[in-house]
C-alpha cells in the first residue's frame, strides 16, 4: 500500500515551517541536530536535511522532538496554527 503524500508529492507537512523556525532561531541543520541529540532524540543532520527537502516522512516521536526543541506546538509545525 503506498504511503500518503501531499497534493504536490511532499512526504511531510512540516518542512517549510521547520526551515523557517530553524533560521529564525539562527540554527544550522547541524546545530538543530545537536540540540535534538542533547534532548535525547537520535536525529542527525542528514535526518534534518531529508525532512526539510521533503524526502522523508516525519514520525510522531520526531514531531514531538522538533516541537519541544524549537518551542512550538505540533499544530504550528503541521499547519501553521498559533505557536
Amino acid at each position: 500500500m503506498p504511503k500518503p503524500t501531499g497534493s504536490s508529492g511532499e512526504k511531510n507537512l512540516v518542512s517549510s515551517r521547520l526551515i523557517e523556525l530553524r533560521r529564525q532561531q539562527g540554527l544550522s541543520q547541524r546545530d538543530l541536530a545537536h540540540k535534538l541529540q542533547l534532548a535525547g532524540y537520535d536525529m542527525d543532520k542528514n535526518v534534518i536535511t531529508r525532512i526539510e527537502t521533503n524526502k522523508r516522512y516525519v514520525t510522531d516521536i520526531e514531531l514531538r522532538a522538533l516541537s519541544q526543541v524549537l518551542g512550538v506546538s505540533y499544530a504550528y509545525l503541521i499547519d501553521g496554527a498559533e505557536k
